[in-house]
């Protein structure tokens, strides 16, 4: 089948991977760990997403899509390769508006590179299932299918990040259990 046939219910490759390519960066900055290696794995995944796109038989494409993003990105780094942590770059990720208080932007970028480091420090799938869940809201079905694990693995997989990413945001030296502040999405 050629690559721009359209096997899946009439839909075309931009149809079904272009809206994607947004999350598939996001997906493979955070499991390559830097700007050039991800963008290679992302246009790697791209081309083999094209490549093969006669076999994608329908469904969800964003997890089709991611699915072959995390195996570029895992043939690319290798499963167990040790990676190269690069500090946050805040200017890069930030967008640039004016604001009227400068005491107010430092506690906002100061909290964002706070979180960028605790998320950093989860282990490698709980991060995966953490990202793809919270950050590019997707299902636990289609983290499921992205991942290529039981949608029941990313559900307990998903307690236990938050939870430690909960840990991880503490104050230094306030032990969980005795922890009385603001709970994510219970108010202040």
């Amino acid at each position: 089948m050629t690559p721009d046939a359209t096997p899946a219910a009439g839909r075309s490759f931009d149809d079904v991977v272009l809206p994607h390519l947004g999350a598939a960066h996001r997906l493979a900055r955070w499991l390559m760990r830097n700007e050039p290696d991800a963008e290679d794995a992302v246009q790697d995944a791209s081309l083999k997403a094209l490549r093969y796109f006669g076999t994608f038989t329908g469904g969800d494409g964003r997890a089709w899509f991611l699915r072959i993003v995390r195996n570029t990105c895992y043939g690319k780094r290798g499963r167990h390769a040790p990676s190269e942590i690069d500090q946050f770059d805040e200017e890069h990720h930030t967008v640039h508006q004016a604001l009227p208080d400068p005491e107010t932007e430092l506690l906002r970028t100061d909290a964002a590179a706070r979180i960028e480091r605790a998320i950093a420090t989860l282990p490698g799938r709980a991060r995966k299932i953490l990202v793809l869940r919270e950050l590019e809201d997707l299902t636990y079905q289609e983290v499921a299918d992205a991942l290529d694990i039981p949608a029941g693995t990313v559900m307990s997989g998903l307690f236990r990040a938050r939870r430690a990413l909960r840990a991880a945001l503490l104050p230094e030296g306030r032990p969980a259990s005795t922890y009385a502040g603001p709970r994510p999405g219970l108010g202040s």
